[in-house]
């Protein structure tokens, strides 16, 4: 800048001004010194801007599962909200660092003004390991009271209750739920589940698979049927992928859907609607707390009020 303000014959500061469109410096000025700049190939110097201010405009997003071939960092619910938050911290001009659990001890993480977490994690560890970073932190999930924090996510008990809601209207009455309740998610929906079935509740078996994939949803349900026991005509899956698995599982018994079974899944992933049955499922509205996410952790960064916020959910008939 200094370059720049000799070869044009005005103040750094002034370079400085008119490189941002301040007002104080005249439009005849700002032209002649930004053309100034690209015939010298000036640059930005971005890191130094960052030291001068303490910050990094980074937001270190991190992801709370571990990649596997059977739930790769493709799925559709990190991916749809990463969307969201993308676009709207790059309108912003803050970078995205994307990683997960095991990495969030590296510079790139420590360095970043803050961070947004995707999944709380079994019984809220995930949450816990993140907070001791001192920095300011927005949470993908379900309010927890035990532990404060800025949380967005969806009405997972509303959710639920649409669920529990349908299967009355069909006059189904021997339930299964599967699903991980130590995550906080899970439990929420469940619980909105049972609250909705009222004294009905006690007929419902809860099956607790430790992943969210398709392969867990088939082997759980494999190994209820292999056990013969209680009959049941309605599964509500705490995930897509479980509920995909279990149909996979109750068709490879002669059972049908929904002619035996009627079947409902949870997130509305693309696939549900290319899914044959297509899959009933509760819609979230993901990119919607992409965005939500990401002007949380702007505010709290710019030391404003921030608080919770939960989106709702809408129940999507199809074909199970």
């Amino acid at each position: 800048m200094e370059h720049l303000a000799a070869i044009a014959g005005v103040s750094t500061i002034t370079v400085s001004r008119a490189l941002r469109n301040s007002p104080l410096v005249t439009v005849e000025t700002r032209e002649k010194i930004r053309k100034i700049a690209e015939e010298q190939g000036y640059r930005f110097n971005v890191s130094a801007r960052n030291l001068r201010l303490g910050r990094s405009h980074s937001v270190a997003v991190v992801v709370e599962m571990t990649p596997a071939s059977d739930r790769p960092m493709s799925d559709p619910y990190p991916l749809e909200l990463l969307g969201g938050i993308t676009q709207e911290l790059t309108t912003a001009g803050y970078s995205v660092v994307l990683t997960s659990m095991q990495l969030i001890d590296t510079p790139p993480v420590q360095g970043a003004d803050g961070m947004i977490l995707l999944g709380q994690g079994s019984h809220g560890e995930a949450v816990r390991h993140l907070q001791r970073s001192g920095l300011p932190l927005v949470i993908w999930g379900a309010p927890d009271a035990n532990q404060p924090g800025i949380v967005v996510g969806s009405d997972n008990r509303k959710g639920g209750a649409s669920v529990a809601e349908r299967f009355i209207q069909q006059g189904r009455r021997k339930l299964l739920f599967i699903g991980d309740i130590d995550h906080a998610e899970v439990q929420e929906r469940c619980a909105g589940f049972m609250e909705a079935l009222g004294e009905q509740q006690h007929a419902v078996t809860i099956l607790r698979p430790k992943a969210f994939t398709f392969e867990a949803g088939f082997d759980c349900m494999s190994t209820y049927l292999k056990k013969k026991d209680k009959p049941f005509d309605a599964v509500f899956a705490a995930s897509d992928l479980l509920a995909m698995g279990a149909i996979r599982a109750i068709t490879e018994k002669n059972m049908t859907v929904p002619g035996q079974v009627s079947v409902i899944g949870y997130d509305d992933t693309p696939g549900a609607a290319s899914f044959i049955p297509a899959l009933t499922s509760v819609h979230q509205y993901l990119r919607d707390g992409g965005i939500l996410l990401a002007k949380k952790i702007l505010g709290l960064i710019n030391e404003e009020k921030v608080e919770s916020e939960v989106l709702q959910t809408t129940l999507v008939v199809r074909q199970t």
